[in-house]
């Protein structure tokens, strides 16, 4: 079975926005499809993200990944954040998160950018092995701090 991964444009905005509407609402934010629709929309019309999304042999979107651009001056080069993954629940188990994480680290090598950032929670240890599967080090060395405004 080949996995159908897109780079989503405008025109796959409203099919992506249920599996990206899953993804909240597992985040613990209410469902509001209007509001999951607008912000992608804004991201892919401002090229301020690039989604890839697995689509099924219905042309559903079932598992999705977005990420942002960031810069590092001390290397004078663009990294990229892994912000979100996604697989719907009915769809895990299939390799669709290690096939996302692949093409994403396909366009930031063809990109020529520094690497890809990314944070899980510490109890979220499915994530942490597929990261680590995929030679993702851990950082040992820095703390994460977050200023909520």
């Amino acid at each position: 079975m080949s996995i159908n991964i897109k780079k989503v444009s405008l025109n796959e905005v409203k099919e992506v926005t249920k599996v990206f509407n899953a993804y909240r609402v597992f985040y613990g934010q209410e469902s509001d499809l209007e509001l999951a629709e607008n912000f992608l929309k804004q991201r892919v019309e401002n090229n301020e993200s690039v989604i890839f999304c697995i689509f099924d042999e219905d042309n559903r979107a079932v598992a999705f990944t977005q990420l942002y651009p960031s810069f590092s001056s001390v290397s004078a080069k663009r990294s990229w954040i892994l912000n979100d993954l996604f697989v719907d629940e009915n769809h895990r188990k299939r390799g669709y998160a290690k096939a996302l994480m692949q093409k994403a680290k396909e366009m930031v090598q063809e990109d020529d950018s520094k690497g890809i950032f990314l944070q899980t929670a510490k109890s979220n240890v499915n994530a942490q092995a597929l990261y680590e599967s995929l030679e993702y080090e851990r950082d040992e060395e820095y703390y994460s701090y977050y200023l909520s405004l």
